[in-house]
């Protein structure tokens, strides 16, 4: 007798497995190769996409065998539900950052930074979002799936222990293989001591990064083995002390206000630091691991222009998003002249240290190389650290130290770890007066205004009571969109960007015309200090946080940045970053140039040895860009060294005085006139070297170090 068909049961579900099994997998899966596929600057198929898959199928073999041993099974659909809408809402976030930003960012920072992002930049938003529609609706078709599909993928009746074994062992040999992967793949660093969101999202998918974020809060990032940094100081060679070192400084000829009128100063820029000793009595293994390598590190020496501005004045700008393609002879006439009638920097960088203004901020007023790590970044950790080698903890008491930022006063934590600087900050909200970029709901707001709101203080005290000053700003009109309609300060001046580059693009006019307000901004303020009679006094300083990433659109691939350089195709990792350092001051009567290759790292310590500060060259990554103990033909931890750590598959691109290495193409290529006896050992040590500022930074902020060097009073 024929039984009559009933319909789908629980039990025949239980007994025919695939769809509970396979779905979460797949939807996972999918996810992970969607971000892949809309991440133009990732090779979609290359190792990094077997470890990514694996790790995917664990996870959703993972959520099936939990969701499948939950006894009220409406509460594991809903379950589901929500694991496939967080997981949604997760992705598209995640595409949203590198989208914008060009960088992956870690569930911590994201969480930070949500609340001001929503409140600050909620019409960005909102364009964010509109320019993601595609990958919103295909990221969707996951939980549109599960709706309908709901008491199928979890059914009534749970699956067999015999099923649940099968499930258990394929989860076990999917994680498995996949950690053997990337504990001993080339990606190894990137899943343990050098991990970073950035760096791990392209490596493992987006489901293993935030895991291993939970994990690293909980325990820590692994340390790397540090032995291997250390350099062996009999083979770390360095120049004669005030010999002539290559690429350097000015022609002797017009040197400037310069202390090479007098005797040029001599020996190392150092205090009496005795590592060695402080490494054989530390019981902390990396303190003192820390202390060995500082004691293998050559000081740069005094120079001809070691105390060129003692006793005067300091003024420090980071510039947002600033570069050369701002620079503009008509349209943006002081930025010309500071940076053609001061010192000349032909061959500075300001890379990308994957924490947009944050980052660059950090490297500029430190000259430490910024990092993520365990707690955060490196400017939300440093709040919390002793942080004695900033300018403000460096200089005379004598000196103020204001500093201002004409956005919110704590959209990134600036509001605590500038203070810990030394620098008495204030910026919208707290302390400053911006009345008319805030009536007319401005953004970004006016440079202009907040010099104007600022820079009578300061200079009136240095006038009236002889009062000294490093004054510090962050700058914001620079900042993108760069279009009419997303950018008020390009708005501004729009009619004479159109008038004389007409043929350019609206976000490559947008771009200069923002920094257009930068350049009233710093007319006003070198128009007060020359009707003040003090230009002469005052040394200025601006580098970028960061080059425009912001001309880049991600989605479409139209790089307006290179349009703006005069490139067609995508530049090497290094050119990209090039751009120039403003070092300006009325005591300068003929150009400086400078031709060694240095980046913002090095302007902190370039600053102590230009103001006749007591400092140790050793406790920074960056150098002071006129020191000369070095060869350009020879290896040296003290020789010139700009650090890329931009390249998140193929590691850092680097620039000495010997040559250019490109990550991207993993081709070293020497300077003009350049000849290296042995090119590949020198390659090999310079690689080490990158490692080890890298690392030493992190650790240095992370594990608080400046507070266990005995530094003078």
């Amino acid at each position: 007798m024929n039984r009559p068909y009933t319909g789908y049961t629980g039990r025949r579900n239980a007994g025919v497995p695939a769809l509970p099994a396979l779905f979460f997998p797949a939807a996972l899966l999918y996810h992970e190769l969607l971000l892949r596929a809309f991440d133009r600057s990732t090779p979609f198929f290359d190792l990094a996409l077997l470890p990514t898959a694996l790790f995917s199928i664990a996870a959703g073999l993972a959520a099936a065998l939990l969701l499948d041993l939950l006894p009220w099974k409406p509460a594991g659909r809903a379950a589901g539900g929500v694991l496939l809408g967080l997981g949604t809402v997760l992705f598209c976030v995640e595409r949203g950052c590198r989208a914008t930003f060009n960088l992956y960012y870690g569930l911590g920072f994201m969480g930070e930074m949500a609340g001001n992002v929503a409140g600050d930049f909620g019409s960005t938003v909102v364009q964010v979002v509109l320019g993601m529609i595609p990958f919103i609706l295909l990221s969707l078709v996951p939980l549109a799936a599960f709706i309908p599909l709901r008491r199928r993928v979890v059914p009534d009746e749970g699956s067999e222990l015999p099923v649940r074994v099968i499930l258990l062992a394929a989860l076990a040999a999917c994680q498995l293989t996949a950690c053997l992967v990337c504990t001993l793949g080339p990606a190894k660093s990137y899943y343990t001591y050098e991990f970073t969101a950035n760096t791990a999202v392209p490596h493992f998918g987006l489901l293993t990064t935030a895991r291993l974020e939970l994990k690293y809060a909980v325990t820590g990032v692994p340390t790397p083995p540090l032995d291997d940094f250390i350099d062996d100081p009999v083979n770390t060679p360095s120049a004669v002390p005030g010999e002539s070192a290559g690429p350097s400084a000015a022609p002797s000829d017009s040197p400037g206000p310069s202390a090479s009128k007098q005797p040029v100063p001599s020996g190392p820029n150092a205090l009496d630091i005795d590592f060695a000793a402080l490494a054989e009595a530390e019981t902390d293994e990396t303190i003192r691991n820390i202390h060995q390598y500082m004691a293998g590190v050559v000081p740069s020496e005094k120079n001809e222009y070691t105390g060129m501005f003692e006793g005067k004045n300091l003024i420090l700008l980071t510039g947002e998003a600033f570069s050369t393609c701002a620079i503009d002879e008509e349209l943006t006439p002081t930025l010309y002249k500071l940076t053609h009638e001061g010192f000349v920097f032909n061959n500075f960088y300001q890379p990308d240290w994957t924490l947009s203004t944050i980052g660059g901020e950090f490297s500029v007023t430190t000259g430490v190389i910024p990092n993520w790590m365990t707690g955060g970044s490196a400017p939300t950790v440093s709040a919390k650290r002793a942080m004695p080698i900033t300018l403000p903890h460096l200089f005379p008491d004598s000196y103020s130290f204001p500093a201002w930022h004409d956005h919110t006063f704590d959209y990134y934590p600036r509001d605590k770890y500038l203070p810990n600087f030394g620098y008495d900050y204030k910026g919208i909200g707290s302390g400053l007066e911006m009345a008319q970029s805030v009536a007319n709901h401005w953004w970004p707001e006016s440079d202009l205004e907040m010099m104007e709101e600022t820079a009578d203080g300061y200079i009136d005290a240095y006038v009236k009571d002889g009062a000294p000053f490093h004054a510090y700003y962050m700058t914001v009109s620079g900042h993108g969109l760069y279009t009419w309609g997303g950018n008020d300060m390009s708005a501004k001046h729009r009619t004479e960007v159109e008038a004389k580059y007409p043929d350019l693009s609206e976000e490559a006019q947008a771009y200069i015309a923002c920094n257009m307000e930068l350049d009233l901004a710093l007319e006003y303020l070198v128009d007060k200090l020359e009707a003040a009679g003090i230009a002469d006094d005052t040394l200025i300083v601006m580098a970028g946080d960061h080059y425009p990433y912001l001309l880049v659109d991600e989605k479409t691939g139209a790089d307006y940045y290179n349009e703006l350089r005069g490139f067609e195709d995508q530049e090497g990792d290094t050119s990209r970053y090039k751009s120039t350092l403003l070092m300006w001051s009325g005591a300068i009567k003929e150009p400086i140039v400078v031709d060694t290759p240095c980046s913002s790292i090095d302007i902190v310590p370039t600053l102590c040895n230009l103001f006749g500060l007591e400092y140790d060259s050793r406790l920074y990554s960056g150098r002071d860009i006129f020191a000369t103990n070095y060869q350009p033909d020879q290896y040296s931890n003290c020789m010139p060294l700009v650090v890329f750590a931009n390249n998140m598959s193929r590691g850092n691109s680097w620039i000495t005085a010997a040559g250019t290495y490109e990550a991207n193409t993993k081709t070293f290529t020497p300077s003009e006139g350049v000849q290296l006896e042995d090119q590949e050992d020198y390659v090999k040590r310079v690689h080490r070297l990158v490692a080890a500022k890298v690392t030493y930074s992190k650790l240095i902020i992370q594990e608080d170090y400046y507070a266990h060097v005995p530094l003078p009073e």
